[in-house]
């Protein structure tokens, strides 16, 4: 294919994007983004259970949460005292499986539940949405079930018991579900994934290791830096995703290095909930699209591979960026001669904050031969429906996954 048709095609594609994504703008703001309702304790939890008039619920969580830091034992001594009957899966794994929901969703029909209780990160989450949308959706698969507004049921109440400050899953409409056969992630939108109630505890993640603490607190930064910087914005997202910024740069640092600082982890909390409110109606970016695929071929965690992504993907966007990164710079009180110079200011302190948390500038589990499979996955994604700054080709993102990974251009 001569250059020039190859320029008209991209240039058509690109229109296509931006039409699809102003569609998108139009379409939602007659979706209801409810926000969940927050509770400020873990102990508070089963007496709300038990006014909602639920008698039996799954609790979704992995086995560490369980077994050894044994962290769901007083919600299940609150429920028992309750009569709220219940019932444990926590063979939940790092970017959960079409197989965790599969036993998960077995395990809730088994023992006639109502109710879903996820506690733990956003894999625990993500899976709980996966099985209330197969108790929503008995007859479709999850594969069938990914893309945006294909659930349109009710899910079950949802309780979201949040032990980490990053994913945002509390909020979301979203769950991405592997597929441990293609290694694929199948992400779900809609609406009716966003939890009933969240629970924002900080002594919940007080255990929480050093590296857990920096990269789901960076999770957290992208998704309120992708949504701010995106062209789906409202004045909301615009407010929540400046509040979660802020809230970062002021607090993560110090809950790495000080887990017991109860005001930190509480600040990082909302910082979670204040991104995933953000993101959720704006959408994310090429930061995700690109992260997404390593987690599903690598298993790279999603809080790494995003923190370790975002300052390059802002440095693509380049001129197309500087003026939503300049007004975050301005909020996180980052001074600059202009908006290019704030934009590249900001984009310096995101990676000092690796740095500073030990966070690597390179992914070394990037390996070249995989990367048209990756960049397949990832544009797919992306387009049309991600309404970033600007439109990533298949050879820019194949550069910036040999720039992520540390490889050179084959010669």
């Amino acid at each position: 294919m001569n250059s020039k048709k190859k320029n008209q095609e991209n240039v058509f594609f690109r229109f296509y994007c931006r039409a699809y994504q102003a569609a998108m703008r139009v379409g939602m703001k007659f979706l209801n983004f409810r926000e969940p309702i927050i509770l400020n304790s873990l102990s508070a939890l089963a007496e709300k259970v038990k006014q909602e008039g639920i008698s039996s619920l799954l609790i979704v969580t992995d086995d560490i949460l369980h077994n050894k830091l044994q962290m769901i034992d007083g919600l299940k001594a609150d429920l028992t005292e309750k009569g709220i009957r219940f019932v444990v899966y926590d063979k939940v794994v790092a970017n959960p499986t079409t197989d965790n929901v599969a036993a998960g969703y077995q395990l809730y029909t088994d023992n006639q539940c109502q109710a879903i209780i996820a506690v733990g990160g956003g894999s625990p989450m993500d899976c709980a949405k996966g099985i209330g949308c197969q108790v929503a959706r008995p007859n479709k698969t999850i594969q069938q079930l990914q893309g945006y507004l294909k659930v349109g049921k009710k899910l079950p109440p949802l309780f979201a018991v949040p032990t980490t400050a990053g994913t945002g899953s509390e909020t979301t409409v979203a769950a991405v579900i592997s597929d441990p056969v293609t290694h694929n992630k199948c992400a779900i939108n809609d609406p009716k994934l966003i939890p009933m109630y969240a629970v924002l505890d900080p002594s919940l993640t007080v255990k929480l290791p050093q590296k857990i603490t920096s990269t789901t607190g960076m999770d957290a930064l992208t998704h309120a830096v992708e949504a701010y910087i995106g062209q789906s914005n409202t004045d909301n997202t615009r407010d929540k995703a400046v509040k979660c910024t802020k809230l970062v740069f002021e607090n993560l640092q110090k809950a790495y290095e000080n887990g017991e600082d109860l005001k930190a982890r509480k600040n990082m909390q909302y910082a979670a909930y204040f991104g995933g409110i953000a993101f959720t109606r704006a959408y994310v970016g090429n930061v995700h699209a690109l992260a997404h695929k390593l987690g599903g071929l690598y298993n790279t965690p999603h809080g790494l591979a995003n923190a370790v992504i975002l300052p390059y993907v802002l440095e693509y966007y380049g001129s197309s960026a500087y003026e939503p990164l300049s007004e975050l710079a301005n909020a996180v009180g980052i001074k600059g001669a202009s908006q290019e110079a704030k934009a590249r200011l900001f984009i310096a302190a995101v990676r000092e904050m690796n740095k500073r948390m030990a966070i690597p500038e390179t992914l070394d589990c990037i390996k070249e031969e995989d990367l048209d499979f990756l960049v397949g996955e990832a544009y797919a994604e992306a387009n049309p429906a991600y309404p970033v700054p600007k439109i990533m080709s298949k050879e820019d993102m194949k550069e910036l996954y040999r720039k992520i990974g540390g490889l050179k251009k084959p010669e």
